[in-house]
């Protein structure tokens, strides 16, 4: 396995809040890496700056060799990295086929004129891009839910939906922000197995995790963070045996 996503030196200021200090970090392809700490510990800035959410004020991020300094979100989806958010950005008045639609790169809609003008060869070009959706779908167990609109579909699923969106980008490195939250004990078991399939099916994965459960079952490695820097990496046995970060994590109760 090679070292194909490194982040060296990021710093970053929100005001006076010192978000980011020299984090300095490197995942491996194939694997499944959790970036955990307490709340606060900079986790979703790191996602942030990975993928043109956010510029840092120092360091610098590399993605197979190749600077993603400057680049927009866009061109870093474009390049492979593809990523979830907290609070799912799903559009809840369309179907869960739309929703999916959505994430597909080259949309001919995002040429106007073009779609104006050639009304009928843009009708044409999204018969393949709803396949390519439906596929994304049935991949994550939601081919039978694919009329639905989002607003219908369980909070499970619909944490289903935001990975299937994350497939029809067709990126290789997939950050997730706190996949299993708030779910049940059988969606939670859902979303579990659909990460671990994925890495067998050659994604890397960059999952930001809470639950000690989930970060024991499907981690490689764990990157523990602390007041934006990277305090400790591992396996999850020698993180969470570890009782000086068992102290910051959950005040010794890991």
């Amino acid at each position: 396995m090679s070292t194909y996503l490194q982040a060296e030196g990021l710093d970053h200021h929100f005001g006076g809040l010192h978000a980011l200090r020299d984090c300095t970090f490197d995942i491996e392809q194939g694997r499944i890496t959790c970036l955990v700490g307490p709340n606060g510990a900079g986790k979703t800035t790191i996602f942030n700056a990975i993928t043109g959410f956010l510029r840092p004020d120092e360091g610098h991020v590399r993605f197979r060799g190749r600077s993603l300094d400057g680049l927009r979100p866009q061109a870093i989806v474009h390049a492979g990295i593809a990523r979830s958010f907290q609070n799912l950005r799903l559009f809840t008045e369309l179907t869960a086929l739309d929703n999916v639609m959505v994430a597909l790169p080259r949309q001919f809609a995002e040429e106007p004129l073009g779609a104006i003008f050639r009304p009928w060869h843009a009708a044409r070009s999204q018969r393949p891009r709803r396949e390519d959706a439906m596929q994304a779908l049935h991949h994550v167990g939601l081919a039978d839910r694919a009329r639905d609109t989002v607003r219908n579909l369980s909070y499970g699923e619909q944490k289903l939906l935001t990975v299937a969106r994350l497939l029809a980008t067709g990126a290789e490195l997939l950050l997730l922000d706190e996949p299993a939250s708030g779910l049940s004990a059988g969606a939670l078991d859902a979303v579990m197995a659909l990460l671990r399939r994925l890495q067998s099916e050659g994604k890397t994965l960059l999952v930001v995790e809470h639950n000690t459960r989930v970060v024991q079952q499907i981690a490689d490695e764990v990157l523990f963070l602390h007041q934006g820097h990277l305090m400790a990496r591992g396996s999850p046995a020698q993180i969470i045996a570890d009782p000086a970060l068992a102290e910051i994590y959950f005040g010794g109760a890991l």
